[in-house]
């Protein structure tokens, strides 16, 4: 007689693949049972409350906020122009020597601004107190005529 072949590892595969298809049969017919559940509209209707989260009730009429389409700014707010020439003092927060540039933190505003190796009068870094110009740039303040201030 022969023996069989059939190891005990394929006899194990076999059995997985079995049951994974029986499992798969069961949910198969599960969701064919349960395929009427939840079709009406008002099951699919979702609301956005006073606050902007989604909930399944209505939103009360009574909290309903008017926004006037004139009132809205879409674009990027208009910064205020600066006097031209005036010398600001602020303290440097950042440089890399390597890159050639940084950024100074101005004390009168306490805004971060850019400054860059060309506009140095002497080299500086971090935690040097400064005196400089102000200029707007497309991407920002720039400072310019950067000196130190001597202690």
């Amino acid at each position: 007689m022969s023996k069989s072949q059939e190891t005990f590892n394929k006899k194990e595969r076999e059995k997985k693949r079995q049951k994974k298809q029986q499992d798969k049969l069961e949910k198969m017919q599960e969701r064919k049972n349960n395929k009427e559940k939840g079709k009406s509209l008002d099951d699919m209707i979702a609301y956005l409350d006073e606050n902007g989260n989604l909930t399944s009730v209505p939103p009360d009429p009574r909290k309903k906020k008017v926004f006037r389409q004139e009132e809205m700014q879409i674009s990027i707010p208009k910064q205020e122009e600066r006097p031209a020439n005036e010398k600001r003092t602020g303290v440097v927060s950042f440089f890399n020597d390597h890159k050639g540039f940084g950024f100074i933190n101005d004390s009168l505003t306490k805004e971060r601004i850019f400054v860059h190796v060309n506009e140095l009068s002497i080299a500086i870094k971090e935690n040097d107190k400064v005196t400089f110009e102000v200029q707007n740039s497309p991407k920002g303040p720039v400072a310019l005529n950067v000196e130190l201030v001597k202690p």
